[in-house]
């Protein structure tokens, strides 16, 4: 018999992308899939704080092993800003244009272009609570370029490339994105405890 393990998300495409990565004996349930239809609100000042607090709202409401991600933009030259507030950085109708705009903005006359993608998964399985990290460095650009990705990722170069995340395609994003070396140190874990 299978386990069940909540991905504390409503993305279905996200948990098609982590379902091939799970060990066989796990099923992966969405939050759709346990009939839970509300938003978690996200009231937490770090990424660790809002993956947790998804985790542990789906641990007491609905009694489920599960985990969740939180990821965030740090941009050195604004103190990690936007960080935990990637999303709504220009408003909370989450705007990816007025939130690009914005770190346009604030970066004007700072010569330091820097900048860190990092994710954070936080787990409660099997009674064993755990925290995952997985960063990419690299630079913004003041302009965007790519059709691909979401988010930040039309001006953000990862190092060791010349291309942003929008132009690099899904297959090497995935490869080496913040979000895979997250759950490549999760699988790992994962592993360990099932």
């Amino acid at each position: 018999m299978k386990q069940k393990l909540v991905f504390a998300t409503h993305n279905p495409n996200k948990i098609k992308e982590i379902q091939e990565l799970v060990p066989p004996q796990i099923e992966l349930l969405s939050l759709k899939d346990i009939n839970c239809i509300e938003e978690i609100e996200e009231i937490g000042t770090t990424l660790e704080e809002n993956a947790k607090i998804k985790v542990d709202y789906i641990k007491n409401k609905y009694g489920f092993d599960c985990f969740a991600d939180d990821s965030g933009l740090e941009v050195d030259a604004l103190d990690g800003a936007p960080g935990v507030y990637s999303a709504r950085y220009a408003g909370s109708e989450k705007n990816n244009e007025k939130n690009i705009q914005k770190v346009w903005v604030n970066l004007l006359n700072k010569k330091d272009q820097t900048a860190q993608f990092r994710t954070i998964i936080a787990a409660n399985i099997e009674g064993k609570e755990f925290i995952c990290e997985g960063k990419i460095r690299g630079t913004i650009i003041q302009e965007k370029r790519g059709e691909g990705g979401f988010g930040y990722d039309p001006i953000f170069i990862p190092e060791g490339h010349s291309k942003t995340f929008a132009e690099l395609g899904k297959e090497i994003k995935n490869r080496i994105s913040h979000r895979a070396k997250a759950f490549t140190v999760f699988l790992d874990k994962l592993n360990t405890v099932v």
